[in-house]
């Protein structure tokens, strides 16, 4: 590369590891695809949270959100610190941020220098004097297009009808019923993946006709899994797991496929380092890529707090083959309401056959009046997490290794979550918004309830 790269940053949204290059059997994102083809596929890279804002925010500063106060689903962070666009503002980057943010505060004006779509702009060749990072957002994918009104105002008529998904060809997970009603929900999801790729079509197309192509890597990845119990909102495989593909020219190897965990604490960094823009003050994540690339950490972490009006913590240490669960209340059971995802048609169908005793073992684990206070999967032989190998003893060693690992992540970034919400409000440090969640509290009928935890949520105590 003759120059600073530019950056082209394709985000998409609940989105899980379900494209062709991942060996998805459904196989319909041939552009996500070529990417991997020119590029990288990342086999570990994780969210550092299972929901949208958190995770994004903790993109944007690299830093986790709980360590800064930007943890709890729609909440509002006062003061976020400098993002990783300001510093490649400062770097002389012209930085486009076309759509979406959503990261749970309110970024300054500085952040970017337009938020307008750049497809057209790009294929003219209007960004050609300068380095620059273009952003994209796919909202076409997020669980909403799942429900069948949406799924037909948002998805339906940007399909042909050779691109319509035959349900029988999809992988149900273990802790899914395979039932027509949820093949049918991961068919919708499916066909929303296709849209998605469309999309990414259009941007590299953009991006070939610009002449940019042989000096701009590409990044494709996604802000947590998909919109399914288990999977976005939770912190297990599916939740966090995600697609990582990278095309850097000259900087990695074509089809090449790597086995590091990363973290998307290390994207801004990374970034950072390929542009030669000065790191984030604090940051806590690591360069894995370019000639800055620094050594693959043993863990990476991630975690969860409230979530709408369904509060909760829960932290996660991750290695290469295990994933480590801290749930600091286990007797918060994970099947609590919450009103946006019970508008899924398979939430509704698995708390059905769960009321009717009709779930299997892996199916109703999910549904247990309390949770276990730690859990280990180890995510080679189980991706679907659901042995849980904690109480094992042959597995003592490597549970006590990531219970360590993550005492000492939180030890050294903190953690704000140890302080109830109200106290952060009362601090200053966030806007109150509780009122407007715990409004949307209302209980489930008797038979679907579970753990008594179907009344208004109550500030836990700091454990």
């Amino acid at each position: 590369m003759k120059k600073r790269p530019n950056i082209m940053l394709l985000v998409a949204e609940d989105t899980g590891r379900h494209q062709g290059c991942y060996g998805d059997p459904v196989n319909c994102t041939p552009a996500i695809d070529s990417i991997a083809a020119a590029g990288t596929r990342y086999a570990n890279a994780c969210s550092t949270a299972p929901v949208c804002a958190p995770s994004r925010s903790a993109l944007m500063m690299g830093k986790t959100a709980f360590s800064q106060g930007s943890h709890h689903m729609r909440s509002i962070l006062k003061n976020p610190p400098k993002l990783f666009t300001e510093a490649l503002r400062e770097a002389g980057y012209y930085v486009n941020w076309s759509n979406k943010t959503d990261f749970n505060f309110e970024p300054r004006d500085s952040f970017a220098d337009e938020r307008s779509e750049w497809f057209d702009d790009l294929a003219a060749g209007k960004f050609n004097d300068r380095s620059w990072l273009l952003y994209h957002n796919f909202v076409v994918t997020h669980e909403s297009r799942m429900w069948p009104d949406m799924w037909k105002n948002e998805v339906a008529p940007n399909l042909e009808e050779n691109q319509r998904v035959d349900p029988a060809k999809i992988h149900v997970p273990a802790y899914l019923a395979d039932t027509p009603e949820i093949r049918a929900d991961l068919a919708r999801y499916y066909e929303s993946l296709i849209v998605q790729d469309k999309g990414v079509a259009h941007a590299l197309a953009a991006l070939e006709k610009s002449g940019q192509k042989e000096n701009t890597i590409v990044i494709y990845m996604s802000d947590h899994g998909r919109g399914q119990i288990r999977e976005k909102r939770w912190m297990y495989d599916a939740g966090i797991h995600l697609p990582l593909i990278i095309d850097a020219p000259g900087l990695i190897k074509a089809g090449a496929v790597s086995e590091e965990i990363v973290s998307w604490l290390d994207i801004s960094a990374t970034i950072l380092s390929l542009c030669d823009a000065k790191q984030l003050d604090g940051a806590q994540g690591r360069i894995f890529l370019g000639p800055q690339k620094q050594p693959e950490p043993e863990y990476i972490f991630a975690g969860r707090d409230r979530m709408d009006e369904l509060y909760d913590r829960v932290r996660v240490a991750r290695s290469r083959q295990y994933h480590y669960i801290r749930n600091d209340f286990p007797q918060l059971p994970w099947a609590s309401r919450l009103s946006y995802m019970e508008t899924q048609i398979g939430t509704q169908v698995m708390r059905e056959l769960n009321a009717q005793g009709k779930a299997n073992a892996a199916q109703a684990y999910w549904f247990a009046a309390e949770k276990p206070a730690e859990e280990l999967f180890d995510i080679v032989q189980d991706p679907d997490c659901v042995n849980n190998l904690a109480t094992d003893p042959a597995f003592a060693d490597i549970l006590s290794a990531h219970r360590e690992a993550l005492a000492a992540f939180l030890e050294k970034t903190g953690d704000l979550a140890m302080k109830p919400e109200a106290e952060l409000i009362a601090d200053g440090l966030v806007e109150d918004q509780l009122a407007e969640y715990y409004s949307r509290v209302r209980s489930l009928p008797e038979a679907y309830r579970i753990g008594g935890m179907e009344t208004a949520p109550v500030e836990m105590p700091v454990s």
